[in-house]
């Protein structure tokens, strides 16, 4: 009776929360919409949350769904570079841009370039003529600037209330106007609770909005900065004020602060945030110029989730670490090249070991015994849920299935991605064939009964593939992403494999194959998404098939999820 209820709409209150579940969830709210008009109108304003979220998105008609709601000065505007009225809908069901809160400057500028390029492949002759005009770099920029202006415009006039905004700048393209719009209405912004700041490269524009945010924006509870270590401006003032203005700062990522890292943890232990900050990010940071951590870390009330990812640590900086009275709650550790000694690893996993649940090795961590360092964590650490192995040689691959063995019951999030050296060809293939091989022969039989997310990067031989698939014919995969490289273009077809073992048993959610071609430089490659009929039987099957680069998480993309 209840779930009849349910369905019909009599529990509203219910089935808004019920929804608010599937936020993240695209797949799943799309099947929302169509039950009835009443999970329409909640699975709606979740789906356009952030539409521009995809990392490198190739469908961006929501570009000119936004456009509908311009005004007939700005629509003047854009038929005179070219859009015309007849390329954007006359219509729109929702008020889209009312449900905005999460924007990220550099995707909707991507967005907008995929969208402006998208309209240009048609054959009609008026838009032959709109494609040569934005094949020239300048026009295509101009008009992205002035789209992109043109959506903040209707942002601000459909009152979106954001709650997270990413200022990235990868270039030297003058954002004056943005920056300008968003310091004439405040309101936009005031209420943001997730900022990230991600300069290749800061000037006196960037520092005026960055003094804005100082001012302005005083429920931000977590912080992502990614400056260049040089930007001594942006570490000993900026970041400074914007920590200490903040009265429920609970998160920061610090990210390439090499010069400056201690003054940037001075101004946590000086700001509000010694009873609010639950969880710290270090991201390519070398700590070698770092002095006294027992000095921050004790006024750190409620810490209670540190990540250090691809650190430059040392003997000097674990020593600091040992010496903490409270616990140094370890969550995740993803190592690079390191300048300590096994002993000293041993001795943070001693302080820490019980906290980790993330841990990597990358290829260039071959200072630190590989086999060595995997026992030390299979001994302290019982309760890993990821593992992120990149780059391994034949005698690493071992103690790293012992490590999968042994964790089987918490496991959730692996990737094994056996990376190919083109400076040394011949070797390189004859290694990536040995390890793909043991990987497939031998992983598939340790696998925990489900995984969130299983990324394999190896040489697929099709008869080993059949043996892994088999093996793990008992696990369920969600995400499951996939680059088979190839010496050269029809071997090693896994794709009958694919639908034998994954598709016809339903065994994943989301699906990405990518071949890459190696005797080609620069690489060629294949996707499974290019094949449009097998990406609609896979369909049928319940199973979307993505682009590789959109399932691909990196180490930092897990994190940020995750905590």
């Amino acid at each position: 009776m209840a779930c009849s209820k349910l369905f019909s709409g009599d529990l509203p209150e219910l089935t808004n929360k019920i929804i608010q579940y599937f936020w993240n969830d695209y797949k799943t709210l799309y099947s929302c919409i169509l039950v009835n008009r009443l999970w329409c109108r909640f699975a709606i304003p979740l789906l356009w949350e952030n539409p521009f979220s995809k990392k490198f998105p190739k469908n961006c008609d929501f570009v000119g769904i936004f456009l509908h709601f311009l005004n007939d000065e700005d629509k003047a505007q854009l038929n005179e570079y070219g859009i015309k009225s007849n390329l954007i809908p006359t219509n729109a069901l929702f008020n889209y841009p009312k449900f905005i809160k999460c924007l990220n400057e550099f995707k909707i500028s991507t967005s907008i370039k995929n969208w402006v390029m998208a309209i240009c492949t048609s054959t009609t002759q008026e838009q032959n003529q709109l494609s040569m005009h934005f094949s020239n770099f300048s026009n295509l920029e101009q008009i992205t600037k002035f789209i992109y202006k043109s959506l903040l415009k209707i942002f601000i006039e459909n009152e979106a209330n954001l709650h997270t905004f990413e200022f990235v700048i990868f270039s030297d393209k003058d954002n004056n106007d943005a920056f300008e719009l968003i310091l004439q209405n405040p309101n936009f912004i005031c209420n943001i609770r997730n900022l990230e700041l991600n300069f290749s490269r800061a000037n006196d524009s960037e520092y005026s909005f960055l003094n804005f945010l100082c001012s302005n924006c005083n429920s931000i509870s977590s912080i992502y900065c990614q400056f260049p270590s040089t930007d001594n401006t942006f570490i000993n003032k900026y970041l400074s004020q914007i920590i200490n203005s903040q009265q429920n700062l609970k998160k920061i990522l610090l990210d390439n602060n090499s010069i400056n890292l201690y003054h940037s943890l001075l101004s946590l232990k000086y700001s509000n945030c010694s009873n609010t900050l639950s969880t710290i990010i270090f991201y390519h940071v070398d700590f070698k110029n770092t002095i006294n951590l027992k000095e921050i870390f004790e006024q750190l009330n409620v810490l209670d989730s540190i990540h250090i990812l691809y650190c430059n640590l040392n003997s000097h900086v674990i020593q600091q670490i040992i010496n903490i009275t409270k616990p140094f709650k370890l969550r995740s550790l993803f190592m690079r090249e390191e300048s300590f000694k096994i002993e000293n690893f041993e001795e943070l996993l001693q302080k820490s070991g019980d906290y980790l649940e993330n841990f990597g090795h990358a290829i260039y961590s071959n200072k630190l015994n590989k086999q060595e360092s995997i026992e030390l964590v299979i001994e302290y650490c019982k309760n890993i849920k990821s593992l992120d192995f990149v780059g391994f040689i034949s005698q690493d691959i071992y103690p790293a299935f012992k490590l999968i063995e042994n964790i089987q019951h918490s496991l959730n999030y692996l990737v094994i991605d056996i990376l190919y050296n083109c400076y040394n060809q011949t070797n390189a293939i004859i290694e990536l064939s040995s390890i793909s091989s043991i990987v497939l022969l031998s992983l598939g039989q340790i696998l925990p009964f489900k995984l969130e997310y299983l990324r394999l990067g190896l040489m697929f031989n099709t008869n080993e593939f059949e043996v892994f698939l088999n093996n793990s014919q008992n696990t369920f995969i969600k995400k499951l992403c996939i680059r088979n490289s190839l010496k050269k273009q029809g071997e090693g077809d896994i794709l009958p494999c694919i639908k034998k073992y994954i598709m016809e048993k339903k065994r994943v959610e989301y699906l990405a194959i990518k071949e890459i071609f190696l005797y080609n430089i620069p690489y060629k490659s294949n996707e499974l998404i290019s094949l449009k009929n097998e990406v609609k039987e896979f369909k049928l099957h319940n199973i979307e098939v993505l682009y590789y680069d959109n399932l691909y998480i990196n180490a930092y993309d897990f994190i940020k999820e995750i905590d």
